[in-house]
């Protein structure tokens, strides 16, 4: 079967690419190809249009990166907890950003009622985040605003969920340098907003979330 013509410039648009970093470096991917040292790893939305390195102006092997629908932590995703475990223990990153987006298609769709197949059982998660907050929720009048307010609400029970995992909990313990952190990218503005919820410890967690170890 021929290659369709997008199949084709994708792959011309790896070799433009290539030839563009040697121009610029020609030793780069001799450097790559030596291992990776991030010191952030970003736990983002698989959305198509929230690039990580792109949005932090990172460079290859600056950022290690994992997504999923809703920038989601969930303590039974083994797929998500070896991306953090191998970042946490093995790359030693010393910063952990979990980046929601303003428009995010998996929190409205958790907002409804409406089935969607096998991703309900993932927006399960997403509407037990919004029943915890469903007096705030419910108080806001304008659909738009309370869909961006859950957005940013979501965002921060990520944070805290992260920080409840107990390979951040060991971290911690061993005195780890490990900071966590909460944004919003807006889509229609390309900034991030820095929600303030920054945990770099236990001190903002329940007790029964601090584990001994």
């Amino acid at each position: 079967m021929a290659h369709s013509e997008f199949y084709k410039k994708i792959l011309n648009n790896n070799k433009n690419w290539v030839e563009k970093m040697l121009a610029n470096d020609p030793h780069f991917f001799e450097g790559l190809a030596k291992g990776q040292q991030p010191p952030l790893l970003w736990i983002g939305c698989s959305d198509s249009r929230v690039p990580a390195n792109e949005i932090i102006g990172a460079k290859a092997g600056e950022v290690f990166v994992h997504r999923n629908i809703a920038n989601m932590v969930i303590n039974s995703d083994m797929n998500m907890l070896s991306v953090l475990d191998y970042a946490v223990n093995h790359l030693k990153v010393k910063h952990i950003i979990v980046c929601g987006h303003y428009g995010c298609g998996g929190i409205k769709a958790a907002m409804g009622n409406s089935s969607l197949g096998l991703i309900d059982n993932w927006l399960r998660h997403i509407k037990n985040v919004y029943r915890l907050h469903r007096e705030e929720l419910h108080a806001i009048e304008n659909e738009e605003e309370r869909f961006n307010r859950f957005v940013e609400i979501n965002v921060k029970e990520q944070v805290y969920d992260l920080a409840k995992t107990s390979i951040v909990q060991n971290a911690w313990a061993n005195n780890q340098e490990v900071s966590i952190h909460g944004w919003v990218y807006g889509i229609n503005s390309g900034y991030v907003t820095d929600l303030n919820v920054n945990l770099a410890s236990n001190d903002h967690l329940e007790k029964i979330y601090q584990l001994k170890f």
